[in-house]
C-alpha cells in the first residue's frame, strides 16, 4: 500500500507563487494517475489537476493558466506549480492517486492566500 507525502504549503501574499511537491513511498510499480485536489470548510473535495504516466494533464478551469502541474519521469513524484494565486485559491490541497486497483490520499496540506 503506497503512502503519498505532501509538502509545499504555506501563506501567500495575492499574486504570489507556491510549489508543492507530493511523493510516494512506492516505487516498485507506477501510479498511473497522480493529482492534486483540494478542500475548504463546508465544501466538497474538488480537483485541482492531475496527470497521467504519459504526460497528459487536466486542470480545473478555475486554475487554468495559472497552475501546472508536473511529475517526475519514471517516478510516482509530482509537482504543483501555483502562480498568480488568489485568496479564493485558499485550501487544504491533497495528492491523489489512482491505480486500477486503489486509490490513495495524502494528509493534506494547507495553502492560504492572503489579499
Amino acid at each position: 500500500q503506497a503512502q503519498l507525502v505532501e509538502s509545499g504549503g504555506g501563506l501567500v501574499q495575492a499574486g504570489g507563487s507556491l510549489r508543492l511537491s507530493c511523493a510516494a513511498s512506492e516505487s516498485r510499480f507506477s501510479i498511473p494517475l497522480l493529482g492534486w485536489y483540494r478542500q475548504t470548510p463546508g465544501k466538497q473535495r474538488e480537483l485541482v489537476a492531475d496527470i497521467t504516466s504519459d504526460g497528459t494533464t487536466n486542470y480545473a478551469d478555475s486554475v487554468k493558466g495559472r497552475f501546472t502541474i508536473s511529475r517526475v519521469i519514471f517516478t510516482n513524484t509530482v509537482h504543483l506549480q501555483m502562480n498568480s494565486l488568489k485568496p479564493e485559491d485558499t485550501a487544504v490541497y491533497y495528492c491523489h492517486g489512482r491505480t486500477a486497483l486503489d486509490t490513495y490520499w495524502g494528509q493534506g496540506t494547507q495553502v492560504t492566500v492572503s489579499s
